[in-house]
């Protein structure tokens, strides 16, 4: 085909003749500065033309590759245990080994009450370390002992220096790779060092648990072979000391490597040397205090009982405090920034002050249920109190990084989002946090005259004032003046007119 032969091609904006035909081309339609696509429709699900996107991106995808990734190696532990123990070695295992893990887990969750997180951060962590971290340790730990026992020609050696040496490096390492993943991938549910210190726990809490039947079942397994029984049994003994003396021992040193996770997710965005150097020093201690623990055998007949009261006891009591230490101030981020709303309006002046202490967050759930309408409306002030909780972080976190790299640029986004979940929930969430407030001593509520509320039906609390419209707050926030003092106006500064009238703090 030659130059010449080739159809013409009319400019941008204007229609092709079509040869042979009266009727005109259908003519392109024009682009304005902003256009409008009315004919698209609003429903996703509805559209003609999506996007082609590779499969793996596909969320669900992923998440049947990783659930099929855990089963199968649930499978193959189960199937070498079983190979180890035997059936009923394996059967007595589970059922004594399964006893600490409900105990473990509601500690760690209860110190993730403040702003809980998805249960499938949890229940990953769990699967994690049961199976896929306690797969990487038996096939580990089997490969290097064997491997040390025939270079040195020496068996003995080669279990106690795969016991103090090899053990705690790769038990620790395969362990940290679930607090990395969830690091990593969950980064929005991964705020500080008590999301560290509670994925860390679930995921040592689910390793001890396979580790567990292993040991009581080959316990049992030579109990058998001997014909021994009772308390003075290699069972009783086994689960004497690894069950009731030291459950929390391979959380503990987990917990080391998720607490250098959280203080990494603090960091700001520009320390970047700090998001890799903390969680490098967390899994180093973390292999420190394991190789301790396993080398404590060695010190003689009593260097287990020394290493466990010198150094295991004042740790876990060390670290215990620092984890209550942290969330107590997850509670006075709380209480510091979420007063900012409350000069707005968003939140009833007593609100912060509530949602700063677990104790009234509890009598509020309790009153809602009472009053307002059973579990439906218990769940509806929990749901506010967890959306409260994610508004103070967020702007908690947008005032830290604010000298780096500004707040994000879906800040304000989320948290209109957020005052739009509160907002739905205030009308019973409100009067049952006021009462909490003041049911718990918090502040005096002195009864109030005036109609009954309309949700309430109680003639002690008077409607609320109305509010002001949505406003995002600029960083930093100004100072509030303390509670029971005159504060600034609402909106300050910002156009607004005076705030509502504090009837409870003057």
């Amino acid at each position: 085909m030659s130059f010449e032969s080739l159809p013409h091609r009319p400019p941008p904006g204007q229609a092709p003749q079509q040869a042979g035909s009266a009727l005109p081309a259908q003519p392109v339609p024009a682009c304005a500065e902003e256009p409008r696509f009315d004919g698209v429709p609003p429903d996703r699900a509805k559209w003609r033309y999506r996007p082609r996107r590779d499969f793996w991106r596909s969320k669900a995808v992923r998440a049947g590759a990783l659930i099929t990734l855990l089963a199968l190696c649930g499978l193959v532990i189960l199937a070498l245990v079983r190979d180890q123990t035997g059936t009923e070695g394996f059967l007595v295992g589970l059922g004594l080994a399964v006893l600490p893990v409900p105990l473990l887990g509601a500690a760690f969750r209860w110190l993730d009450r403040v702003d809980p997180g998805p249960w499938r951060n949890l229940f990953f962590a769990l699967a994690w370390g049961a199976c896929a971290a306690a797969l990487v340790a038996i096939i580990a730990n089997s490969f290097a002992t064997r491997w040390i026992a025939t270079a040195t020609a020496d068996p003995s050696s080669a279990d106690h220096l795969g016991a103090s040496v090899i053990a705690p490096i790769v038990e620790e390492s395969a362990k940290a790779a679930a607090v990395l993943l969830l690091f990593l991938f969950r980064r929005r549910d991964f705020k500080g060092v008590v999301d560290g210190v509670v994925f860390a726990g679930f995921t040592a809490t689910g390793f001890a648990f396979t580790e567990n039947i292993l040991y009581l079942g080959n316990a049992f397994g030579e109990d058998q072979a001997s014909h021994s029984g009772g308390l003075a049994s290699t069972t009783a003994a086994t689960f004497f000391v690894r069950v009731v003396m030291s459950p929390f021992a391979h959380p503990l040193f987990t917990v080391m490597t998720g607490i250098g996770f959280g203080a990494a997710a603090l960091a700001p965005a520009g320390k970047r040397l700090r998001r890799v150097a903390f969680p490098l020093l967390g899994l180093v201690c973390a292999m420190g205090m394991h190789a301790l623990w396993n080398s404590s055998t060695l010190f003689g007949v009593y260097g287990f009982y020394i290493v466990y009261g010198a150094f295991m006891v004042p740790v876990f009591g060390l670290l215990t405090w620092l984890a209550i230490w942290s969330r107590q101030r997850e509670l006075r981020t709380v209480a510091a920034e979420l007063p900012a709303y409350a000069a707005a309006g968003w939140l009833g002046p007593a609100e912060p002050i509530a949602l700063s202490s677990m104790r009234a967050r509890a009598t509020a759930r309790d009153f809602a249920h009472h009053r307002f309408g059973g579990k439906s409306a218990a769940r509806a002030v929990a749901e506010y109190e967890a959306f409260a909780t994610a508004l103070a972080f967020l702007r908690h976190r947008a005032y830290r990084s604010r000298g780096a790299t500004g707040p994000g640029p879906d800040f304000a986004a989320r948290e209109q989002e957020l005052l739009h979940h509160l907002w739905e929930r205030k009308p019973i969430a409100g009067p049952a946090l006021l009462y909490a407030a003041g049911a718990t001593g918090r502040i005096w509520v002195p009864p109030q005259p005036g109609p009954p509320h309309p949700y309430t039906q109680h003639a002690q609390y008077a409607p609320y004032a109305p509010y002001a419209p949505y406003t995002p707050h600029p960083l930093p926030h100004p100072h509030y003046a303390p509670y029971g003092q005159p504060g600034p106006a609402a909106g300050q500064g910002q156009g607004q007119g005076p705030g509502p009238y504090n009837p409870y703090l003057g």
